[in-house]
């Protein structure tokens, strides 16, 4: 059974640098991984994403400030999402995800994509 535990996030103020990080257990060799951000009210918004096919993909609001990319373990796959030039407006409650094989429906940012998700972790930028 695969499971992520997010690490990283806090508290920032405006121009400053956060990284987070997910481990992730018991993936196969076929699998998207991706970070999602959500402000309380507000839907769930994608970031950033990658497979296993080496591949990454960003939001436009992120992309150039934001790098996501995997470290693989034996045991263990960890994503991370370096964040840089941090803005308010990134100010929301990250999540990873993971989808456990290739293949999405619709786009990477439809949330419904995916199997796994971590508990989150808060990412505070503040003016």
């Amino acid at each position: 059974q695969v499971q992520l535990t997010e690490s990283g996030g806090g508290s920032v103020q405006s121009g400053g640098s956060l990284s987070l990080s997910c481990e992730a257990s018991g993936l196969t060799d076929a699998y998207w991984m991706v970070w999602f951000r959500q402000v309380p009210g507000k839907e769930r918004q994608g970031v950033a994403a990658t497979n296993s096919a080496g591949g990454t993909t960003y939001v436009p609001s992120v992309k150039g400030r934001f790098t996501i990319s995997l470290s693989k373990g034996n045991a263990k796959t960890t994503l991370y999402l370096q964040m840089n030039s941090l803005k308010p407006g990134d100010t929301a409650m990250y999540y990873c995800a993971a989808r456990l094989r290739l293949g999405l429906q619709n786009s990477w940012l439809d949330g419904d994509n995916y199997d796994v998700w971590g508990q989150g972790t808060q990412v505070t930028v503040s003016s």
